[in-house]
């Protein structure tokens, strides 16, 4: 008999990004809200190509308008993508930003 094999923190959640697409919308929001935490940055990026591995990264970059490969890059841990493919990919992902102001303390 085979032991289980154990499952990676990245594909459970590309597992979880499959079986309901809408979730995309609260983990890249979530994400957002943690990117000026230390290690934010890097956890943003993460979510962005789970979502994208989920969707099919071809898929992702032709609805972004880059190459896969360039996508692959620039979403990869040590990727540092530009603005202008950052939102490519949201919207490639089907996504878009949305800022509101943070109240004010009293």
């Amino acid at each position: 008999m085979n032991a289980p094999r154990d499952v990676s923190h990245d594909e459970t959640v590309i597992s979880m990004l499959k079986a309901d697409p809408d979730f995309a919308n609260e983990y890249l929001a979530a994400a957002l809200e943690e990117a000026e935490l230390p290690g934010g940055q890097a956890a943003l990026l993460a979510a962005l190509r789970h979502i994208a591995e989920a969707q099919g990264m071809t898929a992702v970059a032709a609805r972004a308008g880059i190459p896969r490969e360039s996508l692959y890059r620039a979403l990869s841990p040590t990727g540092n993508p530009t603005i202008k493919t950052f939102l490519a990919v949201v919207r490639g992902a089907g996504l878009h930003l949305e800022v509101c102001r943070e109240p004010v303390a009293a």
